[in-house]
């Protein structure tokens, strides 16, 4: 009788052994599974209208990978400018590097956070079948063209459009041609698709958009008739966050991100 129940105590100390063993396990691998270094965290992040494509993939990415919230406001660079200066911005991303320097000098922006993302290049930008026989600058400024652009005080092509055309000396007749002027770059390729405008100015990157294929046609605008601008990011002097706001300004200037900018047409910058 001494040997079974000393057998049995054996077993129930060797049950109960194993047991602990498991439970050790389970709290093992629970202690493994840390949260992402930025759960809980959250930013708002001030882009030009026309790089919400690849925006949007960056920010899933980046929120997938550090468990970030990104909120994301999209527009103008002139507004984006506003939304800034009324401190509801943690990152900065206008579609002219104007808009930063302006931003840099005022102190609203950390200077040693602004890096370049990459080119913007201004296109002209027809309908299918280009119906107005448009090839270059100087055919905008011929009687009877409508044209869709960008308000100067409003998307950074705007403000470059003008400077083109003033460049060119073709800015009076191009503004008679004018039929409407748009807060954001996005309506101008609404415009032009629709064959509602006979040509607008755009960036070369949104001919890759799904909304464009096959409804537009892009004609380069010569070196030297261009105002090729650059594309930068910057940290608010005023983010409440500056270690996630860093982050991921560092994040959509780095190498996994380049590739993103080069899927949606984008040229990177060196760094």
């Amino acid at each position: 009788m001494k040997k079974v129940c000393a057998f049995l105590i054996i077993m129930i100390l060797a049950i109960t052994l194993s047991g602990s063993g498991c439970a050790d396990k389970g709290t093992s691998t629970v202690s493994e599974t840390q949260e992402k270094e930025f759960s809980g965290q959250q930013i708002t992040v001030c882009s030009g209208a026309g790089l919400i494509k690849p925006m949007n993939e960056l920010i899933a990415n980046f929120e997938n990978e550090t468990g970030a919230e990104i909120e994301v406001r999209y527009g103008g660079s002139a507004e984006l400018f506003g939304i800034l200066t009324s401190k509801e911005c943690d990152v900065f991303i206008p579609g002219d590097f104007y808009y930063t320097g302006q931003a840099m000098e005022k102190n609203y922006v950390f200077n040693e956070s602004v890096t370049n993302l990459t080119l913007h290049i201004p296109v002209i930008a027809v309908p299918e079948e280009n119906p107005a026989n448009i090839s270059t600058l100087d055919d905008l400024g011929k009687p009877g063209v409508k044209l869709a652009l960008g308000d100067p005080k409003g998307p950074a092509i705007g403000r470059v459009s003008e400077a083109i055309f003033t460049k060119e000396g073709i800015l009076p007749e191009v503004e008679n041609n004018t039929i409407v002027k748009t807060a954001t770059v996005n309506q101008l390729l609404i415009y032009t698709v629709s064959g509602e405008a006979d040509a607008t100015i755009i960036w070369e990157d949104m001919a890759s958009w799904s909304e464009a294929s096959g409804k537009l046609e892009t004609i380069p605008i010569p070196e030297e008739q261009n105002k090729i601008k650059t594309i930068p990011t910057a940290v608010s002097v005023y983010s409440e966050d500056t270690e996630l706001a860093e982050a991921f300004n560092t994040y959509i200037a780095g190498e996994e991100a380049k590739e993103v900018w080069e899927k949606w047409g984008f040229e990177p910058c060196e760094p």
